[in-house]
């Protein structure tokens, strides 16, 4: 399997929403990819795993993981492109998975993207 579907899985298991729209969750799982046929893989994958449940266009978060920002965010000074909204970065903030790091993305996407709006 692929590092990309296992980054969307475990993202998909760290997002703070109980529950979210089909279309805001392929959103946030493209900030891994673009590919349509990627982005199905990590849902059935994470449904197979029983992290997520699928029905009527929403997504239910089954697994009960959260990204503690003090523990799983890093924050990195350089020159980045934020995944999520393509903005310069001077700072950019990592989420720290499993299966790798994630990002970067500037301080209100991260929060987008983890579901803590």
């Amino acid at each position: 399997m692929s590092n990309v579907v296992e980054l969307g899985v475990q993202l998909l298991a760290t997002l703070d929403d109980d529950e979210l729209d089909l279309a805001d969750a392929v959103n946030r799982l493209e900030t891994l990819t673009s590919d349509p046929h990627t982005t199905r893989t990590i849902l059935d994958t994470a449904e197979k795993r029983g992290i997520i449940e699928r029905a009527d266009g929403r997504v239910r978060v089954r697994s009960g993981g959260f990204v503690r920002f003090e523990r799983d965010v890093i924050a990195r000074e350089g020159e980045f492109t934020c995944r999520r909204c393509g903005a310069s970065l001077t700072t950019g903030h990592f989420i720290q998975l499993d299966a790798g790091e994630h990002g970067p993305f500037g301080s209100s996407c991260i929060k987008k993207v983890i579901g803590r709006r």
